[in-house]
């Protein structure tokens, strides 16, 4: 394989790497979505559901991004999806997941640009940012839960699930599209 070939390879599997997590993330936080929805915390349901659909944006970017360097983008999901699970145990397995998801995209966009890629490597960078904003939300939200407990699900308790016209957790977290 010719050198160019490689580096386009190497970057291929990275950004492959990267949509087999998205797509486990997707998975698990579904399942979560229902977790939630089953115990009726709306408003923390819906969330759930919209940093899902962040990370099917996620998924389709490093699918487009493939397509582009005339890969196959794969549909295979990183790993198994952890169920069933307390609403006390989802958001520290959730920081865990999106910690990891956060060190692994630094490394896949240093080999990014190690081979002359700095479209996929700004790619990695953007979805960083946004992972950064769910990995603070489930931060906090496990803070919240180990501090106040009851009191804090209370709030959440027979809330709306409904997202209403927003689109993008991201963006409900940034104080946009309201």
């Amino acid at each position: 394989m010719s050198d160019d070939k490689s580096r386009v390879q190497n970057v291929i599997d990275a950004l492959n790497k990267a949509r087999s997590m998205e797509l486990q993330a997707i998975s698990q936080y579904m399942v979560q979505h229902y977790i939630l929805d089953d115990l009726d915390y709306g408003q923390l349901c819906g969330w759930q559901k919209l940093i899902s659909v962040d990370e099917m944006r996620h998924a389709e970017d490093f699918a487009e991004r493939i397509e582009a360097l005339g890969g196959n983008p794969t549909c295979d999901k990183a790993g198994p999806i952890a169920q069933p699970q307390t609403v006390e145990q989802i958001y520290p397995f959730d920081v865990n997941m999106e910690q990891n998801t956060v060190d692994t995209y630094d490394k896949l966009a240093e080999i990014c640009r190690q081979n002359g890629d700095q479209a996929s490597a700004a790619l990695f960078d953007r979805i960083i940012q946004d992972e950064l904003v769910h990995l603070q939300y489930y931060k906090d939200t496990t803070t919240h839960i180990e501090k106040l407990g009851d009191a804090f699900l209370a709030k959440y308790a027979a809330t709306s699930k409904h997202s209403g016209p927003i689109k993008s957790f991201v963006k409900v977290m940034k104080k946009e599209d309201f």
